[in-house]
């Protein structure tokens, strides 16, 4: 089944291989990991040392570097983190393919013939993806930092005393330091699983051959699109979730929809089950479960895992300098400081949040806590996020069902699309709009946006509730006609609706009466 090594293979500090070794991988790690990289000899003490150059660090890095800090670099394996590498670049380069292939499918509702014999090159799009991947990379690389005036580091930080840490043979002196190595897939403790084999999205994107059956095991943002991806490529997929809906996180209604999406793609949904034990034979995986008291096994020829993330904390020598983690992260304040003053966090390793515009947030905090006032706080941020399944599904702020737990009365009003005219012209009408207010205010505690490009409309919702506007300043934005963002202006003008009391009303009618 194609290339199944590891995604990254690292044998020494400046041998990092991605597999399969073409030229745009080539070109990836010529820019986030270059062989014939030399690290610089460290000048005094740093202002900043920035440990991982993932989102967070980078952002960190370039931040204090464009203020005037002398700042250090520090990356072990590939610039950029997850994002760039294996998360969201590679994922949304596969999902546009699979977008793709989903429109060519129902092109014939639009009135287009499309010839038999289509089909999906599976080959070619992961090529495309790597190629993108590695056109994207040179924002991230060691050479661009360089550049900014960053003293750059590959190699394995450790920790050494209370502002020292070590890099490939040589100490670095600190005035503040930032932990921002990331996290990591993590797999369940299946019985059978690790010896069977299995993929993750760590390795997920090194796949040259299409698998004919896959099992996802977990329907979180990462199993649900990735599923529907290789669904809509032609594999034969099985999404297994323990709860009663796919993406828990999200609103039951959105979830729905999103599975009406997944049945005509043709995956297999299976909710409420537990799995017991994964058995190899021959070239062959099973998935034995178990759900409602039936025993279920699912032969597939791959399984990929999208559940658990693990922070990377090992090696760092954290406890030398009194830095506490737990299981899922490190711990910090709303500053962002960990248990020890000097040093921060930033990102999934210390977040429960484990988004890549939330790290970079983050990033932007760390500069101002640990260079000059301590005044930045988590807690101050209105942070949006996105499944990009199709159709999407977007959140800000509180869910209903939270704002109920914290016992704030609320008022919720939902557009459906529907109703909206653009999204009928675009055969895109399962969808809705849901705004939660404060009872009988047009205070904005939280939305949700299902529809194709979610994303791209969440956006004006999250900017009415970090500017402290409301439904009434969004129903008097005038929106193009016709747009599915229209569907948010319909929601304030529902909340404007409620205000037209019986009384309200009356007296309207009595003043426009004295006005003929």
């Amino acid at each position: 089944m194609g290339d199944k090594r590891i995604n990254t293979v690292v044998e020494t500090q400046n041998d990092v291989r991605i597999y399969p070794e073409d030229e745009h991988n080539l070109k990836l790690v010529a820019n986030v990991h270059p062989a014939d990289w030399q690290n610089p000899e460290p000048d005094g003490r740093y202002n900043l040392v920035v440990i991982g150059a993932g989102t967070a660090g980078l952002i960190a890095a370039n931040g204090a570097a464009g203020l005037g800090a002398k700042v250090a670099l520090i990356e072990k394996h590939l610039m950029g983190g997850d994002c760039l590498n294996v998360g969201c670049v590679p994922s949304k380069g596969l999902i546009r393919s699979a977008r793709a292939s989903a429109d060519v499918r129902d092109a014939g509702e639009y009135g287009i013939v499309v010839p038999d014999g289509v089909k999906v090159d599976f080959p070619a799009l992961m090529a495309r993806m790597r190629r993108l991947r590695a056109d994207i990379s040179p924002v991230d690389s060691a050479h661009r930092y360089k550049d900014l005036g960053v003293d750059v580091y590959l190699g394995t930080a450790r920790f050494t005393g209370r502002d020292t840490v070590e890099v490939d043979g040589k100490t670095l002196r600190f005035a503040k330091a930032v932990v921002a190595t990331g996290a990591r897939a993590a797999a369940p403790g299946i019985p059978g699983l690790e010896e069977a084999g299995y993929l993750n999205n760590e390795t997920v994107f090194s796949l040259t051959e299409l698998p004919s059956r896959l099992a996802v095991i977990g329907a979180g943002p990462i199993g649900c699109e990735l599923s529907q991806a290789f669904a809509r490529f032609g594999s034969e997929v099985y999404l297994l979730e323990k709860t009663d809906h796919i993406l828990p996180r999200e609103e039951r209604e959105a979830a729905e929809l999103v599975e009406r999406s997944f049945t005509k793609d043709g995956v297999h949904l299976i909710k409420e089950c537990s799995i017991e034990r994964i058995e190899q034979k021959g070239s062959e995986k099973v998935v034995h479960c178990e759900r409602g008291g039936e025993k279920i096994s699912i032969v597939v020829d791959e399984i990929l895992v999208g559940i658990g993330r693990a922070p990377n904390v090992e090696g760092l020598n954290l406890e030398a300098v009194g830095v506490e983690y737990e299981r899922s992260r490190v711990k910090v304040n709303e500053y962002l400081q960990t248990t020890n003053p000097r040093i921060y966090a930033a990102g999934d390793v210390c977040f429960p949040y484990k988004f890549t515009h939330a790290a970079s947030a983050m990033g932007s905090i760390v500069v101002q806590n640990a260079l000059f006032v301590r005044t930045r706080k988590t807690s101050s941020l209105t942070i949006p996020w996105c499944t990009y399944t199709d159709p999407e599904v977007a959140h800000v702020g509180l869910y209903e069902r939270e704002a109920e737990e914290k016992g704030i009365p609320v008022d919720a009003y939902t557009q459906s699309l529907e109703h909206v005219d653009r999204a009928i012209l675009d055969g895109e009408e399962q969808g809705f709009v849901k705004v939660v207010t404060r009872k009988g205010t047009p205070r904005i505690l939280g939305a949700t946006v299902v529809a194709r490009h979610a994303g791209e409309m969440i956006s004006e919702i999250t900017l009415a509730m970090k500017s402290k506007t409301g439904l009434t300043d969004l129903a008097y934005t005038i929106h193009p006609y016709p747009t599915q963002a229209e569907s948010i202006s319909r929601v304030g003008f529902a909340y404007l609706k409620t205000k037209l009391t019986p009384t309200v009303k009356k007296l309207m009618r009595k003043w426009l009466s004295w006005r003929r």
